[in-house]
């Protein structure tokens, strides 16, 4: 058992509490991890609001990069000391999901039961004599973790793990939903709404498969440089208009946006990103988290017409495949992480980091 500092969630909307936890050794198939550097996600925030519901208390935190301290008996793929990216959707290899070409949403996932649990329905983490929960299989918010053997990628063990860090979820989620899950053309218009770390991923890969015009729109016009900096050729704020954003969008674009992207977690910005892209053949894609007991009415009519609304988690991609050959091509500069960064802290300051996510900044 190791003995460490980790962010404890003990009950919904209150503060980290940093505690001295024990972490268990790893059970057959598992892996210990210690972790290096750990991004803060807005789904991280949501499960302390209430809007992913999870059970307190719990270690949060999915986004992120370290070392490997131990396996359990019958891991053979890594060993102690190699570099990897814990994978908040797994790659079990055996599901109908993983061995489609079309789906990467592993069965193993803990997303949608929220129990909260490893696979074998047990912990690994105890604080003054209580169990405590995981999140959804990573639980990053420790200097040690546990994981399942099909929830970890080993990386190159040259990589800046507290650059690719962001390639557990941020970056690829963002990344993958544009040259992924939708797809995106040479030449396309596409539209973005929410410009936080994903969707500003979403616009670098949109600029990657080539489009044309890509329009950022967030109600914080101070995300509009770092958006034009990494592709946007549009920045535009719904509360500089008296009419519907949607219908901004169509008056700018003619008909609409070839592909547009939700990546708030709000069921009105889902609503007009579908509504804004083009009546026939126009790819709406959600990437925010949608929000728990919340439910969208819309118009069958939009969707009659031929649109297409779909979502996208971790991006589209197959995990355990995926990540050693986003860090590679991350590695041979082919995309940058660094504007992404916008802060730096040490773990103890926590509190301070879901501060500054909270305020936009």
């Amino acid at each position: 058992v190791i003995k460490c500092k980790a962010a404890v969630m003990w009950e919904a909307n209150k503060p980290f509490s940093i505690e001295e936890v024990e972490v268990a050794p790893p059970k057959a198939h598992e892996v210990r991890i210690k972790i290096v550097a750990t991004g803060i996600c807005r789904s991280d925030d949501h499960v302390i609001t209430g809007g992913l519901v999870m059970p307190f208390p719990i270690i949060l935190g999915h986004e992120a990069a370290g070392v490997v301290e131990s396996v359990g008996e019958g891991v053979t793929s890594i060993k102690p000391g190699d570099k990897v990216i814990p994978l908040f959707v797994p790659q079990c290899g055996e599901c109908n999901s993983c061995l489609s070409t079309k789906g990467n949403l592993c069965h193993k996932n803990d997303i949608g039961s929220g129990a909260g649990l490893m696979p074998d329905g047990t912990t690994r983490f105890t604080c003054k004599g209580k169990a405590i929960h995981h999140f959804i299989g990573t639980s990053t918010f420790t200097e040690y973790t546990v994981v399942h053997e099909s929830a970890v990628a080993k990386i190159d063990s040259a990589a800046p793990l507290e650059k690719v860090c962001l390639i557990g979820c941020g970056f690829s989620t963002g990344y993958g939903a544009a040259v992924q899950t939708a797809k995106v053309e040479p030449g396309s218009t596409c539209a973005i709404f929410g410009l936080g770390g994903v969707g500003l991923s979403v616009v670098m890969g949109c600029k990657a498969a080539g489009a044309s015009r890509i329009i950022a729109v967030d109600i914080n016009s101070n995300k509009f440089s770092k958006a034009k900096e990494l592709g946007a050729t549009d920045c535009v704020n719904p509360k500089d208009f008296k009419k519907p954003i949607h219908e901004v969008l169509i008056e700018m674009t003619g008909y609409g946006v070839d592909y547009s992207f939700e990546v708030i977690g709000r069921t009105e910005t889902m609503a007009a990103a579908l509504a804004c892209c083009q009546y026939n053949y126009g790819i709406s894609v959600i990437v925010g988290v949608p929000p728990a007991a919340q439910k969208i009415t819309f118009d069958p009519m939009l969707l009659f017409t031929g649109r297409t609304w779909k979502g996208s988690v971790f991006g589209g991609w197959k995990s355990k495949d995926s990540v050693p050959k986003l860090v590679a091509d991350y590695m041979k500069k082919k995309f940058v992480l660094d504007p992404l960064i916008t802060h730096t802290l040490p773990f103890t300051k926590i509190n301070e980091g879901f501060d500054l996510l909270r305020t936009g900044k």
